[in-house]
Order: structure tokens, then C-alpha cells, then sequence
């Protein structure tokens, strides 16, 4: 029962920002710093350009997000091998 309670609580911590938030844009921090450069240095030109350009913004984010789950995959392995290495390890 306490855990279908949290689970329930989790749920709606997620989707009431989304109905409380009406107008609101979700921008990355990528598109705030670059407004922020324009707005200190007009005239700046950046140095560097991609290599590859994505097709669309939905390709981007499923780029993000296949890197965000290999890591996450990276990290879980790493974590769960170092406990059964410690778990049955021998220690006579």
C-alpha cells in the first residue's frame, strides 16, 4: 500500500507542473546563454560550427536522450558489478 501511495505522489509531482505552467516555453540553456552572449556582445561570431547538423529537433532529443540512456546503462553496470564483486568475493 506505501508503495502504491509513492508511486501515485511521483505520478502527480510530474504532471501538475504541466497544467500549472500554462504558456510556458521549455528551452535548453544552450538558447539562453546565446540570447545572453547576443545581448553583452552583439558582434560576436562563434568559432566553432558542428560537423553534422540533426535533421530535425526530434532527432535531436532522440540522440539526447539514446546518450543519456547508454550512460545511465554505463553507470548501472558499473554499480551492480562493483556490489556482487563485494558480495561474493571470498574473504577467508
Amino acid at each position: 500500500m506505501k508503495n502504491i501511495v509513492l508511486f501515485i505522489f511521483v505520478i502527480l509531482l510530474a504532471i501538475i507542473p504541466l497544467f500549472l505552467q500554462e504558456d510556458a516555453e521549455f528551452g535548453g540553456a544552450d538558447g539562453q546563454a546565446e540570447e545572453a552572449i547576443g545581448e553583452i556582445a552583439p558582434k560576436y561570431e562563434p568559432w566553432f560550427h558542428s560537423i553534422w547538423e540533426p535533421p530535425s529537433g526530434e532527432i535531436e532529443s532522440l540522440l539526447f536522450s539514446l546518450q543519456a540512456a547508454v550512460g545511465a546503462i554505463i553507470i548501472g553496470y558499473v554499480i551492480g558489478f562493483g556490489r556482487a564483486r563485494k558480495k561474493y568475493s571470498s574473504k577467508e
